[in-house]
């Protein structure tokens, strides 16, 4: 950690440890770029909360020598001890108040306990942020007026003057939260939401739900999109789009599940768990499977989703991509496996399916109590449904030991139960002997 100690040297009032050794004055500090300074720079007036615009910038790239070696975060009120080491005079309070009668940072004994506001690097830090808080509003303003503007552009617009006018929308919304807020402020959403019809283009539709799906949509916005025309647009846009298009089209279809008005046929639709499918198989663009997964989840509740879910083939794909998936789309997809076991065809289906049973057996007591919990109610379902058939292959591949496994763990008790209610019925088809041998664990841990 530099030092910080104010000095005098050839008239000039600097500060050690300043990038590369040098003595800087405040000015050049600042208007050089040496800390990080922004073009231009001078001192700012101090009119600006220190406080505030630390919070509201939550910047990344500090300098270092901004930074309090105890909080590690920007010092508002820097104090220097005998040292030279400085502190944020509130962290440093605390150190003493636990009775320490040391630096924090060099753990040298101190022989003076006083503290020394250093004026000079309070000046630095307050320039340095009121400078980037001052660029940061006015930029938060460019992109204002340019996002009214646009929407004002998007009433009138036609043809590709429209679709550069959406694409120049979206890159300001995606980048900008101020620009996002404007948007909503100033009555775009509806605006926006206009485009989309049966007789928009993939070209106009994906920038739109680009655009849509960055902002904070209320329950007016989301209800106004549930029309069959417009969801019927954004499911083919799922199937024909672009990877990118395709991921927004399931994060907007998403959010409108979530919305208490949604209707169950809007989601019923054999396009679009075709397209959710592909996207989750989809081996060059793996960032798909989250959001395919995602939506699949909620609208799996609904009985009508769960028999098409059925006749388009989707519970063998699901199962086979199980191993390939990490721990939260795991646990997504074990919860659609789990709801398709509530209705006969999806039980049938899952139990037909080859890889369901050594698939689920692997993933008892590795992932998640939540994953044990879906797995475990997939087992129940298929050696319930089929006990001769299904029971004596979960054995096979270990279940029974890892049942045991789960009943002596910290688990949730119900789901204690259910796994000695499952191995129970696993037993019922082997001798004594023969059931107690396929519960060892040496070949289920291997």
């Amino acid at each position: 950690m530099p030092m910080f100690q104010p000095l005098k040297r050839d008239g000039l009032i600097g500060f050690e440890g300043g990038g590369d050794g040098q003595v800087l004055d405040l000015d050049t500090a600042v208007k050089d770029g040496v800390l990080g300074g922004v073009n231009g720079g001078g001192i700012v007036d101090e009119k600006l909360d220190l406080k505030k615009m630390i919070k509201e910038l939550d910047l990344q790239d500090i300098p270092s020598v901004f930074i309090c070696p105890i909080s590690l975060e920007p010092m508002q009120d820097p104090v220097t001890l005998c040292t030279g080491q400085t502190y944020e005079r509130s962290n440093i309070h605390k150190w003493f108040n636990l009775g320490h009668l040391t630096c924090p940072t060099t753990m040298q004994e101190l022989w003076d306990d006083t503290v020394t506001p250093n004026k000079t690097l309070y000046h630095l830090i307050y320039t340095w942020f009121s400078q980037k808080y001052v660029l940061m509003k006015k930029r938060s303003e460019d992109v204002q007026g340019r996002a009214i503007e646009i929407l004002g552009t998007l009433k009138k617009a036609k043809g590709q003057a429209r679709v550069h006018a959406l694409s120049e929308l979206k890159q300001i919304v995606v980048a900008h939260l101020m620009a996002r807020k404007t948007v909503v402020e100033e009555g775009g959403v509806s605006v926006i939401s206009s485009l989309l019809g049966p007789f928009t283009s993939h070209a106009v539709g994906s920038e739109v739900v680009a655009i849509l799906v960055s902002l904070d949509l209320d329950s007016d916005s989301k209800s106004g999109l549930m029309q069959p025309a417009k969801v019927s647009l954004i499911v083919d846009m799922l199937n024909d789009g672009s990877n990118e298009t395709k991921i927004n089209c399931a994060r907007l279809i998403r959010g409108l599940v979530e919305e208490k008005g949604f209707r169950a046929e809007l989601v019923s639709s054999h396009s679009l768990l075709v397209g959710l499918m592909r996207l989750v198989k989809d081996k060059r663009h793996r960032n798909g499977v989250s959001p395919a997964l995602g939506l699949l989840k909620p609208i799996s509740v609904h009985r009508q989703v769960r028999n098409l879910m059925v006749s388009v083939g989707a519970v063998p794909q699901l199962v086979d991509i199980l191993p390939s998936l990490d721990p939260e789309c795991l646990e997504l997809a074990l919860f659609v496996l789990d709801a398709l076991c509530s209705d006969v065809e999806g039980r049938v289906a899952v139990k037909d399916s080859a890889n369901t049973i050594p698939y689920t057996v692997r993933v008892l007591m590795r992932v998640s109590e939540n994953c044990t919990n879906y797995a475990l109610s997939i087992l129940w379902s298929v050696c319930k449904l089929a006990p001769e058939e299904c029971s004596p292959l979960a054995v096979e591949v270990g279940l029974a030991a890892k049942l045991l496994l789960v009943i002596q763990s910290g688990c949730d008790a119900a789901l204690k139960q259910r796994s000695a209610e499952l191995l129970k019925l696993c037993s019922l088809h082997y001798s004594d002997t023969m059931f107690i041998s396929k519960c060892k664990l040496t070949r289920t841990i291997h």
